[in-house]
Parts: structure tokens; sequence; C-alpha cells
């Protein structure tokens, strides 16, 4: 098998340093750190083999203090070491989906720069009013790998589809629309929906409702002859607290099933090992009972968190405003 290796694997940052000032020693140590751990969990590039999907919500993905370690008294935490971590992550995918992109997007475009010139993105505007919560969802994606195959759509539930969700399950809109685009990589296309559901003050005054309601419609949506495909994937933060809880079990109440090598993993970077299945926020999922159903080869969660900020080390509270509170969750497909 042809494989992709340009750069070539090893130790040093695939990411392209030339848009900022030269890191410090230490920084430059900690990215050899971390893209020798991401060469080691992440499958490489297969060329016409395989796609390399990530689902990642990036804490308050905003401004950007212009400095490599942020100070104390610095307002916005994230810095470019952050941003420069953020994209190492990103640069061993093909399409990542993105939660809680801000309005400002500083942090984004130095992301991007970073990645280099083959490398795109496609999101929502920002949503508004208190669930909103001031963000947008997007897609990053590097070019070389995939393409866009036509549809970018926001998903919204027409009024004449209320009668088919159970009553008192749901009586607005999402609070962030799902985002839908489709892609395609060589014979294959894919649908990816990503949306981050509204956490709200306790789980049944809006989670389990919004919860019961994206899989009754996705069901239904995912269905139609919309002429890209039954390859439907979903991508995103769930905000479900455990495994088999009664949000799980709305999530998949309509079918949606979640890769078994995702089950054991933790999404976020404050659950230790011994309670991985709380905390079971980010999910990637399918139909699998559809006919063309997604053939996969390896999936997991990578845990950045021992290879940056290491001297001084940060305390991961401080780590989730500078990088995320999330890990990066994600999935090896099979094309061709």
């Amino acid at each position: 098998m042809a494989r992709l290796t340009t750069p070539p694997p090893g130790s040093e940052p695939r990411i392209d340093l030339a848009s900022l000032p030269e890191p410090p020693a230490r920084t430059r140590a900690d990215l050899q750190a971390l893209s020798a751990a991401l060469d080691a969990a992440i499958p490489p590039w297969i060329v016409d083999k395989n796609l390399l999907l990530a689902t990642w919500n990036l804490r308050r993905l905003g401004d950007v203090t212009d400095r490599w370690r942020a100070r104390p008294d610095d307002r916005p935490k994230r810095d470019w070491t952050g941003v420069a971590s953020i994209a190492e992550v990103l640069s061993r995918f093909d399409v990542i989906a993105l939660q809680e992109v801000c309005g400002n997007l500083r942090a984004l475009e130095r992301i991007l720069a970073l990645l280099g010139p083959t490398w795109r993105f496609l999101m929502t505007d920002v949503n508004a009013g208190a669930a909103g919560n001031g963000e947008r969802m997007a897609y990053v994606y590097d070019r070389r790998r995939v393409s866009l195959s036509g549809l970018a759509a926001e998903l919204v539930v027409p009024t004449d589809v209320w009668a088919t969700i159970t009553p008192g399950r749901f009586s607005d809109q999402f609070a962030r629309a799902p985002y839908a685009v489709s892609f395609q990589a060589r014979d294959t296309r894919l649908v990816l929906v990503t949306l981050h559901i509204n956490y709200g003050r306790n789980p049944n005054e809006a989670r389990l409702d919004e919860l019961h309601a994206t899989a009754r419609w996705l069901h239904t949506w995912s269905r139609r002859r919309h002429g890209h495909g039954s390859n439907v994937l979903l991508l995103g933060d769930f905000n479900i607290d455990r495994r088999g809880d009664a949000l799980w079990q709305a999530f998949t109440s309509t079918g949606l099933t979640v890769p078994d090598a995702l089950h054991d993993v933790p999404r976020s970077i404050f659950t230790d090992k011994a309670h991985s299945l709380q905390s079971y926020y980010d999910q990637i999922a399918w139909f699998s009972r559809r006919r063309d159903t997604v053939r996969y080869d390896a999936a997991g969660s990578f845990d950045f968190v021992p290879h940056v900020y290491r001297r001084p080390a940060l305390a991961k509270a401080a780590m989730s405003f500078r990088v995320s509170d999330h890990y990066p969750l994600w999935l090896e497909a099979r094309v061709g």
C-alpha cells in the first residue's frame, strides 16, 4: 500500500511554524513530544484506502494572546503554544468537526495558517440567544484528501414534522442547529453532521428532550434522497453523562450506533481512567442498519495532556483554557 508520507512521520511537528516567531526551546520540545505521541496513537494516512475523521470541542475557541506562553494576567489564556498544539493534533486527520468556535476567529485563523495552504474550513454563523452561547460549529479539512460534494446545511425541524416527535419531547428548534456537510474521498461520499447539545440546568430540563428530538429528526432526515449517499455520520458533543443513562438511551433510541472501540475511552481531561464511562459527552455514531454502512478499522480518543505545557507544568484547569477540556475523538474509516 502506498502511504502518504509528506511530511514524513517522526518527532518533528507537522505544522508550519513559519507564521509565528521562533518558539522557545521548551515549546519546540513539547511540540516534538506531542508529534511523537500522535505518531504512536493515530493511524497513518494510506492513499485511497482510509479516511481519518475526528470531532473536538475546543473550549471557547476565539481570541488568542500573542505570546508563546500567556502570563497570569493575560486575557485570553489561549496562546501560541495552545493554538500550535491544537493545529498539530488536527494535522493528523482529514476532516475534523469542531464545536465551541466563537465569533472571534483569530485563534482559528492562526490554526489554519499553521496547518498550511491545503487546509480549508466551513462554519455556521454564530448561534444567537442564551442557549446558543455565541458558538459556531465548523469543519476543518485537508483538500488533498477530501473534497466537498455539494451539501452544506443547518438542519431545522419543519412544522409538519412536529407530529412525528413524541409529545412533550421538543417544543422549539435546536439551541444550536445541527450542521451537515457532505464530503467525498475517492468513490466514497459521507454526510457529516455535527452538533452541540444544549447542556441546560439539569438533564431532564434540556438535554433529554433535545437528544430525543435529535435522534428522531436525524433518523428521518438521513433516510431522504438528497443525492449525497446514505453514509450519515454524527460527530459532536452530545453532553451525555454516562453510557446507559437516560440521555444515552435517548441518543440511541432510533438506531444510532457508536463503534465498540469508543465505548471505554475517556472524553474529558478531568476524567480518570477508572471512571472513563462518565462524562460521556463526545460521540461519533451512525445508523448501522442501513445498506451503506460506514466501515471502520480503528477509533479512539487522544490524550494530549502529558505532552504539552510540560515545563513548568500547568494544572489541567489552566490547560483546558489553552487547549481544551475535551479530548479529540477519532475514527479511521475505509474508503475505496
